[in-house]
């Protein structure tokens, strides 16, 4: 008969351990439980899930917000003169575009045979009046002369009449002449004291008229003076020189052309003195103010500036502005250089504020603060803001952290789980 395998057959004892395992194999599950329960717990809880590193937080925190427009604008010649061509004609430019010029060089000269003629002419009716008032002179001399001649002779006779006029009361005395012929010397002495009276009257009125026609040639004179200088200067002005020191800009005619008066003939640039011209959008029109300080970037350098013109119109939705600002410690600035800038509008001291981002795209109204790993929609009123920040009035404290990146992609959640 066969025998069982009871005498093969020997207890084993379970080793120490396994239990260990197995213990660590429960722990682990126990712990896989945990994590799923929380995790189905937050997703019951919130009504989205985003990735985390898709959303931009900020910390919302109390200190200064600086109100500020960012602008772009580039560099301008703060002083860049227009050269006109004083009169009609044809001109001769003695420079080119880019050239380097001096205070007073000669840079374009105007041909205008009419005007050149006109002098002429004025120069030749001054000479002519100059004759005049040479032959003015010579009659009123002449005429004199003759006047006196005649008062002089008056007084001879006068003399003469007074010498009768004696010898006729000594005569009278003695019955030498008669009563008729004493009484005609009295009459004779009558007559020359008479004439002398009206010579020297006629005499200083014949004075007073030939001064007075003397003075009114010597007007004319000058009157005539006055358009040959005119003529004069504007024959200078041809001649056109540099009023200031710089470069030649643009260049509107070419040469030998014929040009009007008044006519744009070039520009020029004063390199020793720059502006920033800086466009702002048509929405902050009503903020800006002169004197406001406005911080620049002009390539690597960073200056701070002034506001010293603000345009009165609006072109393509933009107000034009200048900035003055201090060079002295820039170099290689050039006309037409791009440049950025920031418009200091207002410092507000001691705000609350967070960092500027799309999440004001949503009204400005609503934000999505964190607790933990959920993102619970509240209300929130914002105030201020600046290029960087924005100020919070209500709905938030210092401390919170807020998704400030955009909630396109919230769709009006209650929470969000940030995964």
């Amino acid at each position: 008969m066969i025998k069982d395998t009871s005498a093969q057959d020997s207890v084993v004892m379970p080793k120490r351990r396994n239990g260990i395992k197995r213990l660590a194999i429960i722990a682990v599950a126990l712990i896989a439980v945990a994590l799923s329960a929380h995790a189905i717990l937050n997703t019951a809880s919130a009504a989205k899930s985003v990735d985390r590193a898709s959303v931009q937080i900020a910390t919302v925190e109390r200190g200064d917000l600086v109100r500020d427009i960012a602008a772009t604008g580039r560099i301008v010649a703060a002083n860049a003169p227009q050269v006109y061509s004083p009169e009609e004609g044809l001109v001769t430019l003695l420079v080119r575009a880019g050239d380097s010029v001096s205070k007073g060089q000669q840079i374009a000269r105007v041909d205008s045979p009419q005007l050149q003629n006109q002098l002429q002419q004025e120069r030749s009716e001054l000479a002519r009046l100059e004759g005049e008032l040479a032959r003015k002179s010579l009659d009123a001399r002449r005429q004199t002369l003759q006047l006196n001649k005649q008062l002089d002779l008056a007084k001879v006779e006068l003399k003469a009449a007074e010498r009768e006029s004696r010898r006729a009361n000594k005569s009278i005395k003695t019955n030498i002449i008669s009563q008729i012929d004493y009484e005609k010397a009295e009459d004779e002495l009558a007559r020359a004291r008479l004439t002398v009276t009206h010579a020297e009257q006629e005499v200083a009125l014949a004075k007073d008229t030939l001064a007075f026609e003397v003075q009114a040639a010597e007007n004319t004179l000058a009157r005539q003076q006055l358009v040959v200088d005119e003529l004069q200067r504007k024959v200078g002005n041809l001649t056109i020189a540099a009023s200031v020191e710089g470069v030649v800009g643009n260049l509107f005619v070419t040469g030998r052309s014929l040009v009007t008066a008044n006519q744009p003939l070039m520009t020029l640039v004063d390199l020793t003195a720059y502006e920033a011209e800086i466009n702002v959008a048509e929405s902050f029109a009503n903020e800006l103010g002169l004197g406001m300080d406005v911080e620049l970037k002009i390539g690597r350098q960073t200056v701070m500036g002034k506001l010293s013109a603000i345009s009165p119109e609006v072109a393509e939705r933009e107000v034009t502005t200048r900035v003055r600002f201090d060079q002295s410690n820039l170099n290689q600035i050039r006309q037409n250089q791009q440049v950025t800038a920031r418009v200091l509008l207002e410092n507000r001291n001691d705000v609350l504020k967070v960092r500027r981002g799309s999440f004001l795209q949503s009204g400005g109204y609503v934000a999505y603060k964190l607790n933990g790993d959920i993102a619970s929609r509240i209300d929130i009123e914002t105030g201020a803001t600046s290029m960087r920040e924005v100020e919070i009035l209500t709905g938030a404290m210092p401390g919170d952290q807020i998704i400030v990146s955009s909630y396109q992609g919230f769709a009006q959640a209650e929470s969000i789980l940030l995964r």
